[in-house]
């Protein structure tokens, strides 16, 4: 028998936009047997709310997001708001509702702690939005290495390269002050993605040795028309060495010109290599040095219904996927978990605080100027 599974959204941006078309995809694309209903949406402003609902197709609507996380009918509340999202995710558990919230999980270590904790106090569903893993052509990635296809693991390359804040006469907004987003800015705000890629293809992060920088320092603030100064970094350099002995690079930007979603990953082994860039997010680059020598090179690997998860959007291969799809899919573990088919999902709270510990790493290694261990619970 159906079960229907309401959800409240809080936000109504790109990502709030996003994780609503998931809910109304996700039954029909996995034949689910919950039923996801979106709701409520809660915005700024019971105006905007308004608006959002009826674009959105929610049933319910408000301008206080304390209302959506109290009211009795709502099954799982989604955290698609800016930073800060403490107060509304601890909120949304003490309610008893389970959580998908956006990256970064928090605007520092302690927060995410704090909602690590809670989350596991409450044992309800909780995610994080690190959304790029749930890509097949990752997934099938993950499962060359895990498999052995490409050998023992040598050295990995990981990129997050984008240019949304390349113009230096952007204004200031809540992503460049430390009090909103944190210290780490690239480096959260991007370097989240990174990290969380790096450690569902590889696994933990024992190191790291760090350089961050700010390119443009100062920025127009728009209230005051002053320029003020960037309080935190626009790109970040990484080493890493990984628990498994691995060692690797990776390397974030908010400023780098031409880079829309550069997302991009060069995993080498003894026996081959695999490449992978987002912005061709439906292919996969394999390199297997026992081909013959007269065909040997790089061959593309068109992601299809060979590939888990590709086939329930499409039987045909060739004709790709794209970024909404990824979230259908993270929305499809989201309800997993929720209804208990899958409570270790990734990723959960505990994966977001690992994240959150290798920049804190990264930025005491900058600091200092040398090799930093990532700390442990």
């Amino acid at each position: 028998m159906d079960k229907t599974w309401r959800v409240g959204v809080i936000g109504a941006g790109f990502m709030g936009k996003t994780h609503t078309l998931a809910l109304h995809a996700v039954g029909a694309v996995f034949g689910l047997d919950t039923r996801p209903v979106a709701d409520m949406i809660a915005t700024s402003s019971v105006e905007s709310a308004e608006r959002a609902a009826a674009r959105l197709g929610f049933a319910r609507y408000t301008g206080d997001w304390r209302e959506l996380v109290s009211d009795s009918a709502i099954d799982a509340v989604i955290v698609a708001a800016p930073l800060p999202h403490r107060e509304m995710v601890l909120a949304a558990l003490e309610h008893g509702k389970h959580v998908l919230c956006e990256k970064p999980l928090a605007s520092h270590t302690a927060e995410a702690i704090e909602m690590r904790d809670a989350a596991e106090q409450t044992g309800l569903a909780c995610m994080v939005g690190l959304n790029y893993p749930k890509n097949p052509a990752s997934q099938l990635a993950r499962d060359l290495i895990a498999d052995g296809t490409l050998g023992e693991i040598v050295s990995a390359r990981i990129v997050h390269v984008e240019d949304f804040l390349a113009d230096p006469g952007l204004p200031v907004d809540w992503r460049m002050r430390a009090a909103e987003a944190g210290k780490a800015g690239a480096l959260g705000d991007l370097g989240s993605h990174a990290i969380g890629m790096a450690h569902w293809l590889l696994g933990p992060i024992a190191e790291v040795m760090a350089e961050t920088r700010v390119i443009h320092r100062e920025r127009p603030d728009d209230n005051t028309g002053q320029r003020v100064p960037v309080e935190n970094d626009d790109q970040a350099d990484l080493l890493l060495r990984f628990v498994r002995g691995v060692s690797a690079s990776l390397h974030v930007s908010r400023v780098a010109t031409g880079h829309k979603m550069g997302l991009s990953y060069e995993i080498v082994g003894t026996k081959g290599t695999i490449i992978f860039d987002q912005e061709r997010l439906s292919e996969l680059q394999l390199y297997a040095h026992t081909d013959d020598a007269r065909v040997t090179g790089f061959r593309r690997i068109p992601i299809g219904p060979s590939h888990r998860d590709y086939g329930d959007f499409c039987p045909a291969p060739g004709h790709g996927t794209g970024y909404n799809d990824m979230v259908t899919i993270q929305m499809r573990d989201f309800i997993a978990a929720s209804t208990g088919h899958c409570p270790k999902a990734w990723p959960n709270f505990s994966d977001a605080l690992a994240v959150h510990r290798v920049i804190d790493a990264a930025l005491d290694s900058a600091r200092a100027g040398h090799w930093v261990n990532v700390a442990e619970d």
